[in-house]
């Protein structure tokens, strides 16, 4: 009796598995989109997270998958608390399929059709239709573990006397909702957990009271996925773990308040609408608690949000916090990740940059210069973890783009370390103009970066910025040299201006080829024997020429 309940239980977690995993893997990355784009309000994200859930089946899968969004700064923690509490009223819609087809029909022997033709599907399959194997083998296990369930059930109330287990005492709620949960800490499933208690109730191992309890201990123990999935993580997966014990914990508690009155709500349903008694009516329960739990929570979310900020507030480096080892194996989400990380680091070494510029000769110092530098080479490590396929161009693009970027970071992290004799000469009206552009290009880049203008074309005026004064240095170069060698310019003052405007110029030029990069800019791919040199390498970001302002270097890539 007791192989064939774990047996049943192993078989419709399997099944989960598959359902769960195959779903994602055919619907690619329109699940991640979706719950993304339409988290905008707290309701939003709460439809988004039902619904997600409904569709995959597994409220762990989309709590954890919320948990990797808000550590890379995809959603905020109040949109990753309604899609929290949609995902806890989704999983329930695991307990209505086993009510409603599971339990109703035995459909265990006629399922075993699907398991074969999911694997056929698995191994010989192609494109979608291989995908589509996964979640029909899945769906056919799932009624196979049912009957296996009912099986070992039977006789279970006889032979272990369940329905006796502290059956007369005023505790006997709370004692069954702890069984609760230790059945779904168990087992890693709530919606095993669920189907176990509805075939419980369904072959009369256990009276409704019990199953109502155990479930509310079900709905609370499934907050176990996160709280593991939280320990180690960013300040942002802790707080999304708090909100999932938080609702799911209120939610229950409430539950076993008002128990009597659900209770007796479920019978005036039973006797008012025709609701046929046993695992229907405990579906119906079971919505009905969360779905008030929700009632109450979602006007409530941002002052609940804010609390749980205080209680757990944030601790790692402002640059970095992102930057959370457990989103890696989403490669799509740690290169969203990594690009938001840079371009926060990117603003602000821009507006040290103008702050170095504009006290250059009052004693001004940056200490922010090696937390800058340091957050980079944070980042640069982070990008080095991320794997994704080969032949995924649009992600190797992403990818490089990010690269190039740091690459660009750390070169304007040195040149902003520079001899005095460049600040010295920064007071010198014949620098006016080239210091007010190389001023003007850090600030339309870090506004840009930012999303602080609504100028569509900002790009476009940071690269033009940046090649105006590359222009200015090509052209002053020469009258200077001029004037130089016909005695009216002093040769120390002329060289050391010359020197000056081209370190401006390689400020503002690296200034636009990291907005351009994080802005999703186009990366050539050259082959490693092409014309360019041994190792291909060609333009400005190439080891070629690298160093010099556009002047040096036309478009590099």
């Amino acid at each position: 009796m007791s192989v064939q309940i774990a047996g049943g239980i192993g078989l419709f977690l399997l099944g989960m598995i598959l359902i769960t995993d195959g779903i994602k893997a055919a619907a690619g990355d329109s699940l991640r989109r979706g719950l993304i784009r339409f988290t905008g309000s707290p309701l939003r994200a709460f439809v988004s997270g039902f619904l997600v859930t409904m569709l995959i089946q597994s409220s762990s899968a989309t709590t954890l998958a919320v948990i990797g969004f808000v550590s890379a700064g995809l959603l905020t923690f109040s949109q990753a608390f309604g899609v929290v509490i949609g995902a806890s009223l989704g999983t329930t819609g695991s307990g209505w399929l086993v009510s409603l087809l599971g339990l109703k029909f035995s459909l265990g022997t006629y399922a075993l059709p699907l398991v074969v033709i999911g694997a056929f599907l698995k191994l010989l399959g192609r494109g979608r239709w291989r995908m589509a194997g996964l979640p029909l083998a899945g769906f056919g296990l799932i009624f196979v573990g049912i009957d296996t369930l009912q099986r070992g059930m039977s006789g279970a109330a006889t032979d272990l006397g369940i329905a006796n287990w502290q059956a007369d005492v005023w505790y006997a709620p709370l004692f069954y909702a702890l069984v609760g949960i230790a059945l779904t800490v168990v087992t890693q499933s709530s919606s095993a957990a669920i189907a176990t208690i509805l075939t419980a109730l369904h072959t009369h191992s256990i009276n409704f009271d019990q199953a109502a309890a155990l479930t509310i201990g079900a709905a609370v123990g499934t907050t176990a996925t996160s709280i593991l999935a939280a320990i180690g993580s960013s300040v942002s997966a802790k707080r999304t773990a708090l909100a999932h014990v938080i609702f799911n914990l209120a939610s229950g508690l409430l539950a076993l308040l008002l128990l009597p009155l659900l209770l007796r709500g479920i019978h005036w349903a039973q006797q008012t609408f025709g609701l046929p008694e046993g695992p229907l009516s405990l579906s119906l329960f079971h919505t009905a608690f969360l779905t008030l739990g929700a009632v109450l929570f979602l006007p409530w979310i941002g002052p609940i949000s804010r609390w749980i900020e205080r209680l757990v507030p944030e601790v790692d480096p402002p640059l970095t916090r992102h930057l959370d080892s457990s989103v890696l194996s989403v490669p799509e989400v740690a290169l969203e990740a990594g690009g938001r990380a840079l371009k926060e680091a990117a603003a602000e070494l821009f507006d040290a940059a103008r702050r170095r510029l504009a006290w250059a000769n009052r004693g001004y110092h940056d200490s922010g210069f090696e937390q800058y530098k340091s957050a980079i080479w944070q980042i640069q490590e982070f990008l080095s973890q991320i794997q994704h396929l080969p032949n995924d161009q649009p992600m190797a693009h992403a990818h490089v783009r990010q690269i190039h970027a740091v690459d660009h970071l750390l070169r304007l992290t040195h040149l902003l370390e520079p001899a005095h004799a460049h600040l010295d000469h920064l007071d010198d009206p014949k620098l006016s103009q080239a210091l007010q552009q190389t001023t003007d290009t850090l600030r339309l880049a870090g506004a840009g970066l930012r999303g602080e203008t609504d100028d569509p074309e900002w790009l476009s005026d940071v690269r033009q910025t940046s090649l105006s004064l590359s222009e200015l240095r090509r052209r002053d170069r020469l009258l200077m040299l001029q004037a130089t060698a016909l005695g009216s310019w002093d040769p120390d003052r002329a060289l050391g201006l010359l020197d000056t405007v081209r370190w401006l110029d390689r400020i503002s030029y690296h200034a636009w080829r990291i907005s351009h990069h994080l802005s999703g800019g186009e990366v050539e791919f050259n082959r490693l024997d092409g014309p360019g040199g041994p190792l291909g390498l060609q333009g400005g970001d190439g080891l070629i020429g690298g160093d010099g302002g556009p002047g040096e270097a036309a478009e590099p890539q």
